[in-house]
């Protein structure tokens, strides 16, 4: 049988066979081998890694305990879920947002309907939830006629102050409250009245050479709270807060604070800013309200 064809070794797994023609024999040292044949070795070479029994075994464990996690997980997710969590929240009319309060009672759309029974008195299964339809806006307030201030509120300051009527000045500037009453506040009669169509304006002292006057707390005003402003009819309107700023009287916006935005709202002006003994105050501190709410004669919150 010629030696270039002989048949792979067996018995040694993963080897491999390397065909050595056989050489000069060494001195001394009697071959059994005729020359010229051609002897064959088995020459074993060490398996790659991702080859190896541990590597594939560790690679299964990880392959079932990625499965078991992944099961786990989208079993959780496939559960009913919470009504109250998949509704959006909405807030109350007086909110920034200013949508419509959440449905309650027996009759909500959160509420699960009562299981029915049939004619053989077993219980049928509740007919399937009615998919909610998102809360439409409130209508914006309607604008209350024409009714001179008379008074100004301002709880969260513990501000309770009577109203005088204000006008343009020299150099069409709205002249300031009278420095002998310090706890009064100013409206500009000829602008908007409180809840009136138009940008009301409303300013005061925030202090004297005897301390701090009406509006000396007005900086710490924060978005969401209320300022309520009487009327001679024994309306109240009552504004929301939603911004609080501070300009220098040499850049105030006129357009930016006294312009009109399409709704009733409200701004209190007062002094801001740096202090100067010779100059005063360098600016303005102004808050910006809107309408939210209206409140006939006589009745409290």
């Amino acid at each position: 049988m010629n030696s270039s064809a002989a048949p792979r070794p067996t018995g040694v797994r993963g080897a491999d066979t390397v065909r050595l023609r056989q050489g000069p024999r060494p001195a001394g040292r009697a071959s059994r081998e005729a020359p010229g044949r051609t002897t064959t070795r088995v020459v074993r070479r060490r398996r790659p890694w991702y080859r190896r029994r541990a590597y594939r075994l560790t690679r299964t464990i990880v392959l079932v305990v990625f499965l078991m996690v992944g099961g786990a997980r989208c079993a959780g997710s496939a559960g009913p879920s919470d009504p109250a969590r998949a509704t959006p929240s909405v807030t109350d009319a007086s909110g920034p947002a200013g949508a419509a309060p959440p449905a309650t009672g027996t009759s909500g759309p959160n509420r699960a309907a009562p299981p029915t029974t049939d004619a053989r008195g077993g219980q049928q299964p509740p007919p399937a939830h009615p998919v909610a339809r998102s809360a439409r806006p409130a209508p914006p307030l309607r604008p209350l006629p024409r009714s001179r201030a008379t008074g100004l509120v301002i709880p969260y300051l513990g501000v309770d102050a009577p109203v005088v009527p204000l006008r343009l000045g020299r150099g069409r500037h709205m002249s300031a409250p009278p420095d002998d009453d310090s706890k009064r506040v100013g409206w500009y009669a000829d602008g908007p009245a409180p809840g009136e169509q138009g940008t009301a304006v409303a300013v005061g002292h925030l202090d004297t050479m005897t301390g701090p006057a009406v509006f000396a707390g007005l900086g710490e005003l924060k978005p969401g709270r209320l300022i309520e402003a009487r009327r001679a009819d024994g309306r109240t309107a009552v504004y929301t807060v939603d911004a609080v700023k501070t300009y220098e009287k040499a850049h105030f916006p006129d357009r930016e604070v006294y312009g009109a935005r399409g709704r009733p709202e409200l701004r209190l002006i007062t002094c801001g800013g740096s202090f100067d003994h010779r100059t005063g105050y360098s600016g303005n501190t102004v808050v910006f309200a809107y309408l939210t709410a209206t409140r006939e004669r006589g009745r409290t919150p």
